[in-house]
């Protein structure tokens, strides 16, 4: 017998999945073009839906404006970021400076010290309990569709995604500050024979993952109806989980293992208890750990 209510979870988990592979992404191309993780980017998502709140609460536009606002917050948050938690602690340009261990761990160190700093300052400013978005925004218009129920939210989330992904391979493999980007990860010697500026590569990768983490913050608050000060530390502990089972520098590895990650907590909750779905992130992450140590994509990469 058809089962509808499997089909509506399976729809469900590829909206998921898609939040934490907009925000795997931002994981990703950092990753690949500086070698360091960005623990951050949790609050960049948190930033974008704050944002978009005060926009909202000030002056009441319309949601394409609202949005608009909210890439251009996302862009701004990385070039800030990039300057103040890694740009100090990048001396050199050279590869193996660029890479070498003690600089990603002072950047990790410096980065999760922002995040803190970021949501500290978010929660003493609005407090921790969680704020509302106006009824009129939400996006919580019931569609049926073959007997199934779903939320306008949920194909909004999952159409912008896509349209968000194919616009960032476009850009990656389309335009010159892309192939820039491509260049710099792949051999960063090599793009500095050439002549491509790195330091504008780097702020350039940092503010279109920025961009695209402050977006999917926006689109979750919208369809959730609320947001609060740590609503960025769950989705960024999942697309970090899925940047590392894709393989660290992979972006079809990191979408594949978010969809994923959204797919397996959201059928789980037809067989388990909700509150056991975390264990299945973390399980897949051992997993591909013990029997993928450069990553189910990460091909001859150091391992993970």
């Amino acid at each position: 017998m058809f089962d509808i209510f499997f089909l509506q979870q399976v729809f469900n988990g590829l909206s998921l999945g898609l939040v934490y592979a907009l925000m795997a992404i931002g994981f990703t191309l950092i990753f690949g073009v500086l070698n360091v993780v960005n623990f951050a980017h949790g609050e960049v998502y948190m930033l974008g839906a704050f944002a978009g709140l005060l926009v909202i609460q000030a002056f009441a536009p319309p949601l394409a404006a609202v949005l608009f606002i909210v890439v251009a917050v996302g862009l701004l948050s990385g070039v800030l970021l990039e300057r103040i938690a890694f740009r100090p602690l990048r001396r050199f340009v050279d590869e193996a400076s660029l890479k070498s261990k003690a600089i990603r761990e002072a950047t990790l160190l410096s980065s999760l010290a922002v995040s803190i700093v970021v949501r500290e300052l978010v929660s003493n400013s609005f407090g921790s309990n969680m704020q509302l978005i106006p009824q009129e925004y939400l996006l919580i218009d019931p569609i049926e569709i073959g007997g199934i129920t779903f939320a306008s939210g949920q194909f909004v989330i999952f159409g912008f995604a896509l349209l968000m992904l194919f616009g960032l391979q476009w850009f990656l493999f389309r335009t010159q500050a892309g192939l820039s980007v491509r260049a710099v990860a792949s051999n960063l010697t090599g793009a500095l024979h050439v002549g491509i500026n790195i330091e504008r590569t780097i702020i350039t990768t940092f503010a279109l993952g920025a961009m695209l983490g402050a977006v999917s913050g926006f689109l979750v608050g919208l369809y959730t109806g609320n947001i609060f000060p740590h609503m960025g530390f769950a989705p960024g502990v999942k697309a970090f989980v899925a940047m590392v089972m894709g393989g660290l520098s992979s972006i079809p590895g990191a979408i594949i293992c978010a969809l994923l990650l959204g797919l397996s907590e959201s059928i789980a909750t037809e067989y388990i208890p909700q509150g056991w779905t975390e264990l299945i992130t973390y399980g897949l992450l051992l997993a591909t750990l013990l029997f993928f140590p450069q990553g189910i994509f990460g091909g001859q990469r150091e391992r993970v």
